[in-house]
């Protein structure tokens, strides 16, 4: 090589040797600058270097990370004990607190409950964000929240399994990975056991005790007044206040159902704070704060579980003033219908749910149980005392009123889950001896129960979405395999003893394969009526045509019920409003499309214009020589019951009338009834 070669060589090599260099102490250089102007900022903003945040006057932070309200009402509980025992404390929504200035705070008390899919709630997410990041960020260190004490309290519910109280735990190990010290371990609350009161009172008795006493767990240091501005005191002047008196605050007409939960009586030792802990025996589903709850919505409330309430159509068609949609597709009196459930407890928490969530959850039977001819036998009692009370309304005729007192359908829709129920066998035995037929509904998550079930007058199955993750939206199930026992159940209602392999809607992300062998054998004789009943919720699931169908042609119901959500006005558990809800032309709509989709299989039967619901129906089984039949002969149902023989739907069917059937002028409402209209004075938006 020769000697420039080699120099130009040299020289290259020489040049990315100082420009490595001189890049490596560049980037060094801005880190210590970062670190520098980091450390200047922490320095001046600290308490001490600043007089305006002093120790002896800067107030602890009581945080609440709440959804539904839960978490605030306890927040807010606390904060009058620690106001009534001089330790002074701000009452802080996270949501417009700035995170930054934690490593400024001494003290602080978190309450926080865990929301869908163990995120936290709106109001927390920010600062649940901010402590991940801080807690992964290697440049952050573990000492920047050195200064703080802490104590975290968890609002959850058990039966989301690994989800439980996920945002508490979460909060409680980023804090310590960030240097603060617990002053009490971290305590839980379930929502869904009974023991949220309880275990919230212990854990805040406990946090006040610290306080006044300065006494720290897991922790060599003392609150002292140089350090936090707490007066020392040995905790002698305690105020152990009553509890109870400020529980039966009423802070709205409807409690939601974790405050429900959380004021149930607790079976443990009340001097033992767990978790975990076993109760002596089955606890009641009805505590007193959720019997106080629903008995003002109008429940009646039957023994531990069970309820009875009287429809609003009931009222209507003993005043002659119609029915409801049931009247209009299958000929049901509803002036002679009660509307029950054995069981209040549901597996899912719908976001259209018309009760507001007021209801207990649970993915199994976890309760004391009534028996079954208790429960039918008080039912009807309350039934037809609600009945006597429409006595001398207007409209209402002697002889609808002593039609009234002898119900012969009953549904089993009310509010929950009643197929949960142990003996619901038995409960319908006892309806059809007393010759009641039985409309059930149930929800997707307990295809074992469907197979189990002896034949009903009609089954329905909530087919709320048509793909994974719309389910997992709407109905907001426990379940963590809810899809699958949604295919499962299905096809469980409504499909003959085969063999098959089904798959999920084109349109869902998740492909299943359900292998069914022998487990439809127990459902060979089972050939009642079955109805998919779609709540449309715009917005959320009525661009789901083509999943739909999917799942129709291979369940092949006898009816499809496409019915527009009913806004139940606002609740901290919904995300819905009036925009949300479909006018009955879009309902229309789409039923249209989906009977198009069938191939011919389905057509549109009957309408209900006020229910804003449309019926499709089978048509090789219920269009007979081109008049529809989807009314029930009720009493050869009870006759065909009584023998015990098999039978199937198309034994108890009968015509259908013209006003009810789709394209009718009366659209549904029937003629032997007054349409009443009310005088609504609403301002008309277009004329301002």
């Amino acid at each position: 090589m020769s000697s420039a070669g080699a120099a130009a060589t040299i020289s290259t090599t020489t040049l990315t040797t100082h420009l490595t260099i001189l890049a490596f102490l560049s980037a060094t250089t801005v880190y210590c600058f970062y670190k520098s102007r980091r450390l200047r900022h922490l320095k001046l903003s600290s308490p001490s270097s600043n007089p305006n945040l002093s120790s002896a006057t800067r107030k602890g932070k009581l945080f609440f990370i709440s959804q539904t309200g839960t978490s605030k009402t306890l927040a807010q509980r606390l904060f009058n004990q620690l106001t009534s025992n001089n330790l002074p404390f701000d009452l802080v929504d996270p949501n417009v607190y700035e995170p930054e200035d934690l490593h400024q705070e001494n003290l602080v008390l978190i309450i926080a409950s865990t929301w869908e899919d163990g995120n936290p709630p709106s109001n927390g997410v920010f600062l649940s964000n901010w402590l991940s990041e801080s807690a992964e960020d290697f440049r952050v260190g573990s000492l920047l929240l050195s200064k703080c004490k802490f104590a975290v309290f968890g609002v959850g519910s058990r039966a989301y399994g690994d989800n439980f109280n996920a945002v508490g735990r979460g909060i409680s190990t980023k804090m310590r990975s960030l240097g603060a010290s617990e002053i009490l371990p971290l305590s839980e609350g379930d929502v869904d056991e009974g023991e949220l009161d309880k275990a919230f009172g212990n854990w805040s008795k406990e946090v006040i005790k610290v306080l006044k006493a300065g006494e720290l767990r897991g922790n060599v240091s003392e609150l002292n007044g140089d350090e936090n501005g707490y007066e020392m005191s040995d905790g002698s002047d305690y105020e152990d206040d009553d509890y109870e008196d400020e529980e039966n605050e009423t802070e709205s007409d409807i409690v939601d159902l974790e405050d429900i939960a959380g004021k149930a009586p607790s079976k443990k030792d009340m001097g033992v704070i767990t978790t975990n802990g076993k109760k002596n025996g089955p606890k009641e589903m009805v505590t007193p704060v959720i019997r106080a709850s629903l008995t003002k919505q109008g429940y009646k409330i039957i023994g531990s579980h069970s309820g009875v309430k009287i429809c609003r159509w009931t009222k209507s068609q003993l005043r002659g003033r119609g029915g409801c949609y049931k009247h209009s597709f299958y000929g049901i009196e509803s002036h002679r219908c009660m509307e029950a459930t054995p069981s209040l407890a549901c597996a899912n928490k719908c976001v259209f749910c018309w009760r507001h969530h007021t209801n207990p959850v649970g993915k199994s039977w976890q309760w004391k149980m009534d028996d079954p001819l208790m429960i039918v036998n008080s039912a009807i009692d309350q039934h037809k005392k609600m009945i006597k009370q429409m006595k001398g309304v207007p409209g209402v005729t002697a002889e609808r009123l002593s039609e009234g007192l002898l119900p012969r359908h009953c549904a089993l829709s009310l509010v929950g889950e009643p197929i949960m129920y142990p003996e619901i066998n038995t409960l319908v035995d006892e309806l059809h001896k007393r010759r009641i037929s039985t409309f059930l509904v149930t929800n997707a998550q307990f295809p074992e129960k469907i197979v189990s079930l002896k034949p009903i007058t009609q089954l329905y199955v909530s087919v709320d979405a048509a793909t994974k993750e719309s389910m997992k939206a709407i109905d907001r199930p426990l379940f963590g395999d809810f899809w699958e026992r949604f295919v499962v159940r299905i096809f469980y209602s409504s499909i003959p003893n085969v063999k098959m392999t089904i798959l999920p809607p084109p349109s869902s992300s998740s492909v299943i394969n359900c292998e069914f062998q022998d487990s439809l054998k127990a459902l060979q004789d089972k050939q009642q009526r079955t109805v998919y009943r779609l709540t449309l919720v715009k917005g959320w699931n009525t661009e789901e045509v083509n999943a739909y169908s999917s799942l129709f042609a291979i369940g092949n119901p006898d009816f499809v019920e496409i019915k527009g959500v009913t806004y139940c006005g606002t609740s901290a558990t919904s995300k819905l409003t009036m925009e949300n809800v479909p006018w009955h032309a879009d309902v229309k709509a789409f039923s249209e499309a989906l009977a198009e989709k069938s191939n011919g299989d389905y057509e549109i039967a009957c309408e209900h214009v006020h229910s804003c619901c449309v019926l499709l129906a089978k048509v090789d089984k219920f269009k007979i020589d081109g008049q529809w039949h989807t009314w029930i002969d009720y009493d050869k149902f009870h006759d065909l019951v009584a023998s015990g023989e098999p039978f199937g739907s198309n034994d108890y069917m009968a015509p259908t009338p013209s006003w009810t059937v789709y394209g009718a002028n009366e659209g549904g409402f029937d003629p032997d009834q007054a349409r009443f209209k009310k005088e609504r004075n609403h301002i008309n938006k277009s004329a301002r």
